[in-house]
């Protein structure tokens, strides 16, 4: 049985990872006034970033469409696989997943597991790369989606948006209402909880929202009994991502610490500027049962 691995471009993976781990990325569409963009495609985090500060109206995205799902699912099947592992985006930002479940029925010609990661970039993508780790193995399709839940329930992300203007109007905020009337002089954290953002702590400047993701991790590695996996995400923000990235690494130097960036469809809802830190168990230390 030969087992295929789709995402869509949320997660945001390194295209030498999509490359070397044969994984299949559907690119979800941005929207400019009239025109539209295939995310990392058509348009690239640098361009949209640069765009989004000086267009007339704000951007948005649309849903992945069938039609492109189906055409990969056929390609797919075409070249000889059985089993497709269809890992998206929160469900809590798009409705996509349960939209695939529906049309599934009209996929005959190769059987798709799909799988909601309940997050998006760096998050997303570890569940596409321990994915591809257990196809090599030679593992099964219910055994793999298993195992990504197990790496799922360890996952944790916590951001700071430079501006929380963006996520109020797009409505991906759950509780917003306690903060809009002080948009301009809080940095909110803000984390994944059942797959929807919510804010969970109140900071004045970014620098102490940082420190109180940073006690948050190190709390995590200290309770946590596995290898722990860290990504520092930025949007346009690379200069900061770099601070993070050296004072993170001085402080917890047996942690695997990689870099990542938000994208332009997650840029839609938060804006630019904003950073963050997703950490789960380390994929590429995942352990595998032996047949």
């Amino acid at each position: 049985m030969k087992t295929a691995i789709v995402t869509d471009s949320a997660s945001y993976l390194a295209a030498a990872d999509i490359e070397k781990y044969n994984i299949h990325v559907v690119p979800i569409t941005v929207i400019f006034g009239q025109q539209t963009y295939l995310e990392n495609v058509e348009i690239t985090s640098k361009e949209f970033y640069e765009r989004m500060r000086t267009a007339p109206e704000l951007p948005t995205t649309t849903q992945v469409t069938f039609g492109q799902m189906q055409t990969m699912y056929d390609q797919l099947a075409d070249e000889g696989y059985d089993n497709v592992i269809s890992i998206h985006l929160s469900s809590g930002i798009m409705s996509f997943i349960p939209n695939l479940i529906a049309y599934l029925p009209n996929v005959t010609n190769i059987k798709v597991y799909p799988f909601d990661s309940k997050i998006t970039a760096a998050g997303e993508a570890y569940m596409c790369l321990l994915a591809a780790k257990l196809v090599a193995a030679g593992k099964s399709p219910e055994y793999i989606i298993d195992q990504l839940e197990h790496l799922r329930d360890t996952t944790q992300v916590y951001f700071v948006v430079d501006n929380l203007s963006h996520l109020v109007r797009t409505g991906r905020l759950s509780n917003a209402s306690g903060l809009v009337g002080n948009l301009l002089r809080i940095k909110p954290v803000l984390t994944f909880a059942d797959g929807k953002i919510v804010a969970i702590e109140k900071e004045r400047t970014m620098r102490r929202a940082y420190a109180a993701i940073k006690a948050k991790l190190a709390a995590a590695i200290e309770a946590a009994d596995y290898p722990l996996r860290v990504t520092i995400e930025n949007g346009n923000n690379p200069k900061l991502q770099a601070e993070w990235t050296a004072d993170l690494t001085a402080t917890f130097p047996d942690i695997t610490i990689d870099e990542g960036e938000i994208g332009p469809v997650v840029g839609v809802h938060v804006g630019e500027g904003v950073m963050g830190l997703i950490w789960a168990r380390d994929w590429d230390q995942w352990p595998i049962d032996q047949d």
